[in-house]
């Protein structure tokens, strides 16, 4: 049950012949994504487990689950971007039952991320499962 942003971004992405060309597009989502307030970059919002700087910051209004994100590396703001798509919006108590690996793998991310992004693919996953379980 992928919402409709993200939808958009798997359709763009299998218009795409070439990784090189996902890449890049992955890359400019992450620059579009609007700017986190540095003062977010704290401890309680950072991510452990990720090689770069993670950090996400939850916002829960009227049972929504949405978020802020930012990293220092730029496939990985992408990667942000790309999460937010999935979840933003959704209520709280759907968003643990989100299949984050299903819908990803739909994009082939699996296939062309180092081992060290897709553990911190996974890490930002459980960090936004936590929370909104814990917030349902």
């Amino acid at each position: 049950m992928a919402t409709a942003a993200f939808e958009d971004i798997a359709e763009t992405l299998e218009f795409l012949d070439d990784w090189e060309d996902r890449y890049r597009h992955v890359i400019e989502l992450g620059r579009a994504m609007p700017p986190m307030d540095p003062s977010f970059h704290v401890p309680a919002y950072k991510v452990d487990g990720c090689a770069s700087q993670v950090w996400l910051r939850p916002v829960l209004a009227e049972g929504r689950f949405d978020f802020q994100g930012d990293s220092d590396a730029l496939i990985v703001r992408g990667l942000i971007a790309i999460l937010h798509a999935l979840y933003s919006g959704l209520p709280v108590a759907q968003v643990p039952g989100i299949d984050a690996a299903a819908e990803l793998g739909r994009l082939g991310l699996n296939d062309h991320l180092s081992a060290q992004r897709s553990n911190g693919l996974r890490a930002m996953i459980e960090r936004i499962r936590k929370v909104a379980a814990e917030a349902a």
